[in-house]
């Protein structure tokens, strides 16, 4: 199930705190007195570990934990129910681990919650990493499907592993969103404001226009965390979903 979202546009936009240190990304995020969404990724989670997780959530955020677990069932149940545990409400895992792995992830991400005594998080599921080109794939893993068969391909495994959603480049929202109504999650990276410089996104799309696509939540690092004013570039993105 996808998280409760307000239709408040900061509601929808979570802020990659990629490239900081512990003590920085806690810092930046009492910045933006609006931010209600912080994304926390690999490096940032394995200098700190699940304390920023806790640290965040006491300032009042919500947190997208974007480990993209990938491994044996038992590995990534185990590790679900953890992340769910220390309150995580948005969980990335790896499609392509297999029905079996997703089912049992999903269900330790809820028995995880439980125990803690908080809301089931959303498990989003991973298909194609955007760092991917389609002959590369091709020829290193011998994968004979091109990405845009691959994509909802595993999109749709995962749905029917009761996966609550999944992470898309906002160019493949509109066709991800058709095959998958709401409530399904669709999170969409890849997104530049009017004005941001694309840096190293090739395939990227504005915030009004990837909601228009179908995405639920819009994950915005550089463009927010580098400007010289945060809570401006902050507030610039709500507006242009406000339009």
């Amino acid at each position: 199930m996808a998280p409760s979202l307000s239709a408040d546009p900061a509601d929808r936009i979570i802020v990659a705190l990629d490239g900081m240190a512990p003590e920085q990304a806690l810092a930046f995020s009492r910045q933006i007195k609006s931010l209600r969404w912080v994304k926390v990724g690999l490096e940032l989670f394995v200098q700190s570990g699940p304390q920023v997780v806790a640290e965040l959530r006491e300032q009042g955020l919500r947190v997208f934990l974007d480990l993209k677990f990938h491994d044996i069932p038992a590995t990534m149940a185990g590790a679900c129910r953890r992340a769910a545990a220390v309150g995580a409400e948005l969980i990335t895992v790896h499609a392509c681990a297999g029905s079996e792995a997703l089912q049992a992830a999903q269900a330790a991400a809820v028995e995880g919650a439980q125990t803690a005594g908080l809301d089931a998080p959303t498990l989003l599921a991973v298909t194609v990493l955007t760092s991917w080109e389609e002959q590369r794939l091709q020829q290193e893993l011998a994968i004979a499907q091109g990405i845009a068969e691959r994509v909802p391909a595993l999109a749709q495994l995962s749905a029917t592993a009761g996966i609550g959603g999944c992470v898309c480049s906002p160019l493949e929202a509109a066709a991800l969103r058709e095959q998958h109504p709401e409530p399904f999650a669709l999170v969409t990276p890849g997104i530049r404001p009017k004005g941001a410089a694309v840096g190293d996104q090739a395939r990227v799309m504005g915030p009004a226009e990837a909601m228009a696509a179908g995405a639920s939540q819009l994950v915005i690092g550089r463009p927010i965390t580098k400007a010289n004013d945060p809570t401006a570039a902050f507030e610039a993105c709500c507006a242009e979903l406000r339009t």
